[in-house]
């Protein structure tokens, strides 16, 4: 496996998280994960297909695709996360879902074993993303489908940058992080590393999920619950810094949110087909 240079590339950050981003996070992703689904085609196909869900995280896709999958075969580098997946499965009795541990740039399956392949919000971090690409690419059979998702940039999302504002407030040295060209929130870099991949009839559409919240402690909850950058940050300040830098994003929050006034956040998702 390649070393990664981005902390959220590493698999400890996201161990650290699994219980509380499986509960915290599902508002965000699951509109994104059913637009992922519905890009797919996997509704009605006749006969159902077999999926393959990379950096599957707590199995938000995974669940959603079972619903109109023969197999669903949910794989994420976190064995946390898989834990988090595993009760969700036996929760909604999804016996077509099969989890284990394991590396998206290193698939543990035969090449063209699936008809649709899944990243959401994973691949996006690989150390080595063209490898990512050509591994879904590879276990795609002729004719099979694959979507990956990634965040657009923060200017995009008014949602992130409400939580980057609380931020900067606890602490004036942080900043959101600057523009990233040559990163999946460049459409034209997204499209460009799935046709390297091999994939064909590649689009990158923008999809927009709207959120509301009651107050601007739901709105804190979100924004601190289960973050894994968070996480991160926790184990470099401490304890009591950290949580001095929430009562200030509180206080900040309560300012300047609305309650009940919508915040939106925007994914690219990339759509590739053999």
């Amino acid at each position: 496996m390649t070393v990664p240079e981005n902390p959220l590339a590493a698999v400890d950050p996201w161990d650290l998280v699994a219980e509380d981003y499986a509960v915290s996070t599902i508002s965000v992703m699951r509109p994104f994960a059913a637009a992922a689904v519905r890009l797919a085609g996997l509704a009605g196909r006749t006969p159902p297909a077999r999926v393959v869900d990379v950096a599957a995280g707590p199995g938000t896709l995974s669940l959603l695709a079972a619903e109109h999958a023969e197999r669903v075969d949910a794989l994420d580098f976190s064995a946390p996360m898989i834990e988090q997946l595993k009760r969700a499965v036996t929760a909604a009795d999804a016996s077509n879902v099969v989890a284990r541990v394991g590396d998206g740039q290193d698939l543990p399956f035969a090449d063209a074993e699936f008809d649709a392949a899944f990243s959401m919000f994973g691949l996006m971090f690989f150390p080595d993303r063209p490898r990512g690409f050509a591994e879904l690419f590879r276990v795609l059979r002729p004719g099979g489908v694959a979507v990956v998702s990634s965040w657009a940039p923060i200017a995009q999302s008014s949602w992130m940058q409400m939580s980057w504002r609380a931020l900067g407030s606890a602490d004036p040295d942080i900043r959101p992080p600057a523009p990233n060209p040559d990163s999946l929130e460049n459409p034209e870099v997204f499209e460009r590393e799935m046709r390297a991949a091999g994939f064909e009839r590649v689009s990158v559409v923008p999809h927009t999920v709207e959120l509301v919240f009651a107050d601007a402690d739901a709105l804190l909850a979100r924004l601190t619950r289960g973050i894994a950058p968070l996480e991160l940050m926790r184990r470099s300040i401490g304890d009591r810094a950290m949580a001095e830098r929430i009562e200030a994003m509180r206080s900040y929050l309560t300012e300047n949110y609305l309650p009940g006034s919508p915040l939106t956040t925007t994914a690219y998702l990339g759509v590739g087909h053999r």
